[in-house]
């Protein structure tokens, strides 16, 4: 079955704008925030909860997990392109932000992910693979200084 051309981006961060990284199992080196594919017949909300709980073993009800209402497209990378039907090439992301207390131990997902690390956002802004996951995590310090 293919992946839907629809998935979810979610920024974790704590007050203070430490920003959760990941580093992909797939691709060594390409550290992410959390990401995923929406499902069939799921909400983005419920994607994005999802995510989390895989990712990083964390509870997304038990914090505030905010729809930040950003969208963007992008051409699905090649090496990834296999995961969706044959004619598909673009990828329409939602932007999320979770705001954990304090930066928390993670559980991460061995075969999604080698390791993470949490980091000051403009260090974190420049670690991401993705323009997108850079960009979200530059508004989301934007917003804070506003």
């Amino acid at each position: 079955m293919f992946k839907i051309p629809v998935s979810v981006l979610v920024v974790i961060y704590t007050p203070d704008l430490q920003v959760l990284l990941l580093e992909r199992a797939d691709h060594p080196g390409y550290w992410q925030s959390v990401t995923g594919s929406q499902d069939p017949g799921e909400s983005l909300q419920q994607t994005a909860q999802r995510e989390i709980t895989e990712e990083t073993g964390l509870d997304a009800n038990q914090f505030s997990l905010i729809d930040w209402k950003i969208q963007n497209q992008y051409t699905i990378y090649q090496e990834w392109r296999w995961r969706y039907a044959p004619d598909v090439t673009k990828n329409t992301e939602h932007a999320f932000g979770l705001c954990l207390p304090k930066a928390e131990p993670i559980t991460i997902a061995p075969r999604e992910h080698l390791s993470y690390l949490w980091l000051p956002w403009q260090q974190a802004a420049e670690k991401v693979f993705s323009e997108s996951n850079a960009e979200a995590i530059r508004l989301l310090a934007k917003d804070a200084s506003s």
